[in-house]
């Protein structure tokens, strides 16, 4: 049956409920006569209309035509197709009683009327019957899903109105919080609380919900979205007329954030000068180029003029996106951009590839530094982050490279992680090369600084995915503090170090005051629109939720080892004053750090950083404790 009705042609279909319209004629006369009469029709009075019937049955058909009933889809049946027929209706009733008065066949006007009211009724209740038993033809020959509608509004009863007529969809009942619409019957179906929703999805087999509540708070839409998926349900939100015609954003969207207006500062970058001389018509290898820091500086190099930039990253898709970005922004430049894949624990490769290109400055960002993973991986990250560094700065040293910048970060100083230890003992690397490298050899320094505000893993777009989720927002301590800076102030700090550096030299930026992480969660959340849920505002809409500090989590950070800094040319950039340890001291290090590696020994790893590395005995064992060196 199902394969016939979906193959009819619709001038077929036309032609039926035309037919419909005409066959319903006899049969509303004849109960029109019978309730004139009161009683069954008699033969009798059959014969006395069977004469203008045909007349009659012929007028309908065209005035059916006319109208254009035939060309109604039956889901499509609403009330302006109702009008016409009530219209038919009546044009019928008159045709009747013109007809019997030029047949000379006396009948009162109650007759008349009665047939235009019955046949009104019979045609409307006729194509709802039809439309009925046509979709049930078609939900029999195919997949139907079952939804249930949350919002039981005006917005909610249209969608429920609409998918009336849909033959792959089957509205089975309504959601609503309104405890006035509750146990209420619309458009046909039952209105439950939100209690009974476990039920509903059991007893019904409902496998999809449509959220009808267009003005519900973004973040209460995100949150049942949220609920409904974890039943194992499809989400799907109808947007309001406001956000269908654009005049405002949809609900699963978010504003983006823009991190520097968090800062509780002024930003710096457009006040740092600019070290033209140091990187104009040079050669410049970018270790890390694909990363957050890594690409901010290979835009930013590109305004410096350099004749070469050497990208070096391990992550290929990273490095074909970059690759092309460059190349977009060059437009009438000459600078040549070589992309290279490997990692920088490859020292033959580095050298290589310094060697071939003639490369002048390195600017390392390559690194793990993702405390938790790191924490977690240890035996990697401090090969990475270590050797790597190593195996860089000795294949530059090689090579003839004339400014080698590492990037480092204020986790080094007093390290309580396996990351910021690898990044103290890659600073201490780089300091002993320096004190040995004398005049005319590789100038080697490090560029300090806290956490930057949109990096990959900073805590920036990690609100901001919880915010678009509707919550909870996780920090781990409600007194946590960090120093923040943005992408564009870091990448401008490192190519500012590079122009300032002489050897050996750990530059730091004045970052303002430390920025408590709680106070930066009610900030993102009060900017997107919405209201922080505590004592004072139980009913809010987004909670803010303490989870701990995690293995080797400090609540503050610093940026100084030791307890002087001296000035700069740029009033907003210091240089540490720190002792480093001696060339013997630093070889026993990597000695031990070799030997723990060969064995994957993470017990020895941890003991030689408590070892070697001012404040590392913090590092012995993870550490899930406040920690406030």
């Amino acid at each position: 049956m199902y394969r016939w009705v979906s193959i009819l042609p619709r001038r077929a279909k036309r032609g039926v409920l035309l037919c419909v319209d005409i066959l319903l004629i006899p049969v509303a006369l004849i109960v029109a006569l019978t309730l004139q009469g009161n009683a069954l029709v008699d033969a009798d009075t059959l014969a006395r209309h069977w004469l203008a019937l045909p007349v009659l049955m012929a007028i309908g058909g065209l005035l059916s035509s006319v109208l254009g009933l035939p060309q109604v889809q039956l889901k499509s049946y609403e009330s302006h197709a109702i009008a016409l027929t009530a219209g038919h209706a009546v044009l019928m009733g008159v045709s009747a009683a013109v007809i019997y008065d030029m047949a000379g066949v006396a009948a009162p006007l109650a007759s008349f009327i009665n047939f235009a009211l019955v046949y009104f009724l019979i045609s409307v209740a006729a194509r709802i019957a039809m439309l009925n038993i046509l979709l049930h033809i078609y939900r029999q020959g195919q997949d139907i899903s079952r939804v249930l509608i949350y919002g039981a509004g005006r917005t909610g009863r249209q969608l429920a109105a609409a998918l009336r007529g849909d033959e792959t969809v089957f509205p089975v009942a309504f959601i609503d919080d309104n405890v006035s619409v509750q146990n209420t019957i619309i458009q046909g179906i039952m209105v439950s609380p939100p209690v009974a929703l476990n039920a509903l999805v059991r007893e019904h087999k409902i496998d999809r919900v449509l959220l009808a509540m267009p003005s519900a708070p973004r973040a209460r839409v995100a949150q049942l979205s949220r609920r409904l998926e974890d039943m194992g349900l499809e989400v799907q939100t109808l947007p309001s007329f406001a956000q269908l015609t654009g005049r405002e954003a949809l609900i699963d969207q978010l504003q983006p954030v823009v991190p520097g207006r968090f800062l509780g500062r002024e930003a710096l970058d457009g006040s740092l000068p600019k070290s033209g001389a140091t990187y104009k018509d040079r050669v410049v290898m970018i270790t890390g180029a694909g990363g957050s820091i890594g690409s901010e500086l290979c835009r930013q190099l590109l305004t410096r003029k350099p004749s070469k930039m050497v990208l070096f990253e391990v992550s290929e898709l990273a490095l074909y996106a970059l690759d092309m970005e460059l190349r977009a922004l060059l437009r009438d430049q000459t600078i040549e951009i070589v992309p290279v894949l490997g990692t920088i624990t490859d020292e033959a490769l580095l050298l290589r590839v310094m060697t071939t290109h003639g490369v002048q400055v390195v600017l390392h960002a390559a690194a793990y530094k993702h405390v938790p993973l790191v924490e977690a991986n240890p035996l990697v990250g401090m090969s990475n982050n270590v050797l790597g560094t190593q195996a860089l700065a000795q294949a530059a040293q090689t090579a003839g490279v004339d400014r080698f910048i590492l990037i480092s970060s204020d986790k080094a100083v007093r390290p309580t992680n396996i990351m910021g230890a690898s990044k103290r003992l890659a600073e201490m690397i780089l300091q002993d090369m320096a004190s040995r490298s004398g005049n005319g050899g590789t100038i080697f320094t490090m560029v300090r600084f806290g956490n930057v505000m949109g990096s990959s893993g900073s805590v920036i777009p990690l609100f901001q995915e919880q915010i678009q989720k509707g919550g909870p927002v996780t920090l781990t301590h409600r007194d946590v503090t960090r120093f923040f800076m943005t992408i564009p102030e870091a990448a401008a700090l490192v190519l500012v170090a590079g122009g300032f550096a002489q050897g050996g030299d750990v530059f730091v930026l004045d970052m303002g005051a430390p920025i408590r992480i709680y106070d930066l969660a009610r900030q993102m959340i009060e900017s997107a629109g919405y209201r922080v849920i505590d004592d004072d505002t139980p009913d809010g809409d987004i909670e803010i939720r303490v989870t701990g500090l995690r293995p080797g989590e400090k609540i503050y950070e610093e940026l100084l080892i030791g307890q002087g800094q001296l000035t700069t040319p740029h009033p907003k950039i210091m240089q540490a004053r720190e002792a480093h340890p001696s060339e013997i001291e630093v070889a026993a290090a990597l000695k031990a750090l070799r030997r723990a590696l060969d064995t994957a020994d993470e017990d020895a790893l941890r003991a030689l950083v408590a070892r070697w590395v001012e404040g590392g005995e913090q590092v012995l064992t993870p550490r899930t404790q406040d920690v406030k060196q």
